[in-house]
């Protein structure tokens, strides 16, 4: 069987290149498709050595530092994508990768990381954020989103299996394309997170002097500002904030004069794990698509307190046949998140490290490996008794 992985776009190693990693592994003689491949030396190893197949939007001008200025032409690089001699096909979608083009008798099934955020339901958000809300460029831009929604709507018929990482995906999914999805968590790499040592029988009062934990890049949808806004009306609880970014200067202003907050600049992979560790609780106000940074957390033993809203739900249990690992707040207010943590504080003797950690292994890569196997290979037995019981001319 030939298989063609198509990815959106290679330049770091990140969430999604995690993802493509676990597809390799799965299916190690597949090749690889992504718009453009700029990702470092230093970072290629995930890739094996492998040569990556790019579109013509690689040798565009001035491609390598500002590619997505082409996403307008980013669907016909992608139609471009030769898939005739493959039998199945996956597809890694953010943006475009799921509107390659597929025939009859192959099998396309696609890993949605989310719908195209910008032209659906954040479009007004993007455009805010940007400063393209009036003006001739605002205007081209509205158009632009206009046309890559018809596009994007379209090139979902092409599919043959959705897989949402989470059921918040799955949702935007069904409201965007009119299709249900199977859901298949991202691959979180648990076994790289321990536990710290035990604290020693009765030992309440350390517990309870741990700092609460935020690590996250400062950006707006991140809403870390309200966390420390919290924190700032109770002086009696510590918080450690990890991180920076465009709104960094809102998390300064926010933590100002507060005595329990401290503010570090991003941290080494051993630090962060250390920090959780010893976290009471780690605390997220994103609306996340998943949130693995979560799932690490409690892979350290750390309980959770999160935005009831997104990936934080599947993550965080809400069933009497899982042991609680954490707590979720109703609003992106510094109230709720005051709120939620005097919630945390009634229930966290019944909250254990090693139930954190066993929720996390939910996650694992291994897991992930063996539901997406399952899913292509369900994909592939329908296409074959498509096959079988065509009608005869």
């Amino acid at each position: 069987m030939k298989v063609a992985i198509i990815h959106e776009w290679l330049e770091h190693y990140a969430g999604s290149e995690r993802v493509l990693e676990q597809f390799l592994a799965i299916w190690p003689e597949a090749d690889v498709y992504a718009i453009v491949d700029f990702v470092p030396d230093a970072e290629r190893g995930f890739l094996g050595g492998r040569v990556i197949h790019t579109s013509f939007i690689q040798r565009m001008p001035f491609a390598r530092k500002h590619f997505r200025n082409f996403l307008s032409l980013m669907p016909i690089a992608i139609e471009q994508f030769d898939m005739s001699g493959y039998d199945l096909v996956i597809s890694s979608h953010h943006a475009v990768a799921k509107g390659v083009i597929t025939g009859p008798g192959q099998v396309h099934v696609s890993y949605v990381h989310s719908p195209m955020r910008y032209a659906w339901d954040l479009q007004a958000q993007y455009l805010r954020n940007s400063g393209l809300e009036r003006g001739l460029k605002g205007a081209y831009t509205r158009w632009l989103l206009h046309r890559l929604r018809l596009w994007d709507r379209m090139s979902a018929d092409g599919v043959d299996v959705f897989v949402a990482n989470s059921t918040y995906i799955a949702e935007r999914i069904r409201k965007a394309y009119r299709r249900g999805a199977v859901v298949v968590p991202p691959p979180v790499s648990v076994e790289q997170f321990d536990l710290a040592a035990p604290l020693p029988a009765g030992a309440v009062a350390m517990a309870s002097a741990k700092p609460y934990l935020v690590a996250s890049r400062f950006v707006p949808y991140k809403r870390v500002e309200l966390v420390v806004q919290a924190f700032a009306n109770m002086p009696d609880r510590r918080l450690i904030v990890v991180g920076s970014g465009a709104c960094e200067n809102l998390v300064k202003e926010a933590a100002a004069g507060a005595a329990n907050i401290a503010l570090r600049p991003p941290v080494s992979a051993s630090e962060l794990i250390q920090l959780m560790q010893n976290a009471r609780a780690f605390v997220f106000a994103a609306e996340e698509d998943f949130g693995i940074t979560m799932v690490e957390a409690q892979a350290c033993g750390a309980p959770v307190i999160a935005f009831g809203k997104g990936g934080a739900c599947d993550i965080l249990p809400d069933s009497a046949s899982h042991a609680a690992t954490g707590v979720l707040f109703p609003e992106q207010t510094p109230q709720a998140i005051a709120d939620a943590v005097v919630r945390f504080e009634a229930i966290e003797q019944q909250i254990s490290p090693t139930s954190c950690r066993e929720n996390a292994m939910r996650f694992s890569e291994e897991l992930f490996r063996q539901r997406m196997t399952q899913v292509v290979s369900d994909a592939l037995s329908r296409n074959i008794k498509y096959s079988v019981h065509a009608p005869q001319g």
